[in-house]
């Protein structure tokens, strides 16, 4: 025999419906215990209040000289009886019975029972009103009880007025009437709010139960922060919802929650991503010690727009690998070059020596000591740092083939080699390349660019001129912002190359400006000041000049 298949748990309902009926069932028992306090209340106060006027009706009578008379002189008679008929009509109440102070009955509405003791206990005639309810020959009724007193102020009998019970019930059953209407209609709007709150409350949710969203915030924690990969989220309205330990480290702190992206101190490429909800991916962004990769895209569930999220990725080690490597290229290639060169400048001496050209070998030779890449950039020229020598002669090399003339200025001296030569190479190599193709497109001929270094105390000064057109004012301000660039070749990357100088410029506790857009005999001129640079052991007094040095 197969197995039966076990039977299949009952769904529950959902979520929105059980608030629903929760707030139904905790609406339905308020008004109903309300309504009962109520009705309780009201019927309490409803007794009292006939009982009042119960005893104003008997007072009224006690105090008529017809009944005063009658009573005193135990004489009942047929006026008694009748003014005891009229008020009971006038007033509407059951009864009015008039007695002497031996209970015995003036008037009755069945005349039958006149002249007959009264069936409750006459407790006024001791003197004092008394309010009672309490059932007599004309069932239960709210009753007030007067004494009459004679001329001496003796108790010569009572008045006993009494309204019947059901008149209390009818009228407490009109005023609840009443409030059930209004408590039926309280408990309809009550309904209907509970509804849109439970459809707010699902909307909100995103249709998604308690225990989804229990699911989802233990993904996202452990999504979160089991990655090292930051991440940082913004809602609709351009507040701060999500960043991660590993975001809150790339960038230098964590945001509080709900904090405004502009009033969150992020760096000027995360805030702009933010800020303009821009879908982004792969793109460089410079912060003050670290080079990040970011991706940034909408976030949207159905029609609804939850935000903005961008992914970080930390590439400063990698950054670091890359200018090490193109730091290392550029000398291997300048070694190269100067043993390509030398070599040819030998045979070039041999040949003219075998041939017994001696004048021209010797002329020959006084050309080479003219010659920078035999002196400024040899051992013993004035750069003695092989970092700065491989890259100036590797960036030679491309600036002649620019047709742009790179050359050192003459008070240029870096007498010893550099504490930190990968930085500082990253800084000079970034404005030189600017510096060649600001000169290669400016319209001055012949086109050049000039290097000034100097060593003061451990401080490298640096200053890179051009023949350029220079730097449009307009787009002074915005120079060193990543991803600004003013130059119109698409076919290499732009905007990260001098926010990255500056960048490490400052991280070594100095900077890097332009302090001239563009002159009259030159383009640009940019000087950069980093401290501890250079070997303090070994320098050179003084600071280089901040113009257009050597300008043609």
């Amino acid at each position: 025999m197969p197995w039966a298949d076990p039977p299949r748990p009952r769904p529950h309902p959902r979520f929105a419906t059980q608030a629903l009926l929760v707030q139904v069932a905790v609406l339905l028992l308020i008004i109903g215990l309300g309504f009962a306090l109520v009705a309780y209340l009201l019927h309490a106060e409803l007794e009292r209040q006939y009982e009042q006027r119960a005893l104003a009706v008997a007072r009224a009578v006690a105090a008529d000289d017809v009944v005063i008379r009658a009573v005193a002189a135990h004489s009942p008679g047929p006026q008694v009886q009748r003014r005891a008929e009229e008020v009971r009509r006038r007033t509407g109440v059951l009864f009015v019975v008039v007695a002497d102070d031996q209970g015995i009955r003036y008037s009755h509405p069945d005349p039958a029972r006149i002249g007959h003791r009264v069936s409750t206990e006459p407790e006024a005639l001791a003197g004092r009103d008394v309010v009672t309810f309490e059932r007599g020959t004309l069932g239960l009724s709210a009753r007030g009880k007067v004494p009459v007193l004679d001329g001496a102020g003796r108790v010569a009998g009572q008045v006993s007025v009494g309204i019947a019970a059901g008149e209390v019930s009818r009228r407490v059953g009109d005023l609840l009437r009443g409030a059930a209407g209004f408590t039926g209609l309280a408990l309809l709007l009550g309904l209907a709010a509970s509804a849109g709150l439970a459809r707010r409350l699902k909307r909100q949710t995103l249709g998604l139960e308690p225990s989804d969203l229990a699911d989802l915030l233990r993904e996202r924690e452990a999504v979160l922060h089991g990655i090292d990969e930051g991440v940082l989220a913004v809602d609709a309205a351009g507040r701060i919802t999500i960043c991660n330990d590993a975001a809150a480290r790339l960038l230098g702190g964590m945001p509080d929650p709900g904090t405004a992206v502009g009033d969150a101190g992020l760096p000027a490429g995360v805030r702009t991503l933010l800020a303009e909800r821009r879908t982004v991916r792969g793109v460089l962004l410079a912060t003050e010690d670290r080079m990040l990769v970011a991706t940034a895209g909408p976030v949207r569930r159905g029609q609804h727009d939850l935000g903005h999220v961008v992914t970080l990725r930390d590439r400063t080690d990698l950054d670091e690998m890359t200018r090490e490597l193109d730091v290392v290229r550029a000398l291997s290639d300048a070694l190269r070059a100067q043993a390509h060169e030398y070599t040819n400048r030998l045979h070039t001496l041999s040949g003219l020596l075998s041939l017994g050209h001696r004048d021209e070998a010797a002329a020959y030779l006084r050309e080479l000591a003219d010659d920078p890449l035999a002196t400024e950039y040899g051992d013993g020229g004035r750069l003695r740092d092989p970092y700065v020598r491989g890259l100036l002669a590797a960036k030679t090399a491309v600036a002649s083939e620019c047709a742009v003339d790179l050359r050192l200025s003459q008070d240029s001296f870096l007498p010893g080699p550099l504490t930190c030569p990968l930085d500082m190479v990253t800084v000079l190599g970034n404005l030189v390349d600017n510096a060649i193709s600001a000169a290669r497109s400016g319209a001055r001929r012949p086109a050049w660019v000039e290097v000034s270094l100097l060593a003061e105390a451990g401080i490298l000064h640096l200053v890179v001129v051009d023949s350029g057109d220079g730097v449009p004012p307009q787009a002074c301000d915005r120079l060193f912002d990543q991803d600004f660039t003013t130059s119109a070749d698409d076919a290499r990357p732009h905007g990260v190359g001098l926010a990255l100088a500056r960048r490490v410029a400052r991280r070594h506790g100095g900077d890097l400006a332009l302090t001239r857009p563009s002159g009259a005999d030159c383009g640009a001129v940019f000087v950069a000041r980093i401290p501890g640079a250079v070997e303090p052991a070994r320098h050179l007094s003084g600071a280089p000049s901040t113009g257009c040095v050597g300008a043609p």
